[in-house]
């Protein structure tokens, strides 16, 4: 099965914590999502970020790769639940695009047996994830 929804960021702390040079560096990001559509609930992400290149001046002209762990509570559909998604991105002339693992065991409730995999872009034009599952 396939479920659409879009995003918004509700909190976004980053901070660098190793300055590799003034161009490149790494980052921790704990992130907060709402989530809007067949998915609609909350999802929190604890990222890790390499930039291989910074602009001080406009982040969105920088560059990183990132990977973190997504938990998703809310409903899919007309089910309850949660689960935990791996996070694989990069950032790139100011998108950014994931693909998403279903952690396999980590549903919980109606969303127990879950499985399947995802992608998300965001960029200005808007906040975009979809979804293929099985439950």
């Amino acid at each position: 099965m396939k479920a659409q929804s879009t995003y918004t960021v509700k909190k976004w702390e980053e901070n660098i914590y190793d300055q590799i040079s003034p161009e490149q560096g790494m980052s921790k990001a704990s992130i907060e999502f709402e989530i809007t559509g067949d998915l609609s609930g909350k999802a929190t992400v604890e990222y890790l970020m390499f930039y291989k290149s910074i602009d001080p001046n406009d982040q969105h002209n920088s560059s990183a790769v990132y990977t973190g762990l997504m938990r998703f509570a809310g409903k899919l559909n007309d089910r309850k639940g949660s689960f935990v998604m791996e996070d694989h991105g990069t950032f790139e002339k100011g998108t950014a695009g994931s693909s998403l693992q279903i952690i396999s065991g980590s549903g919980t409730d109606e969303l127990k047996n879950i499985q399947g995999t995802g992608n998300y872009i965001a960029n200005r034009d808007g906040f975009r994830l979809e979804l293929d599952y099985e439950i």
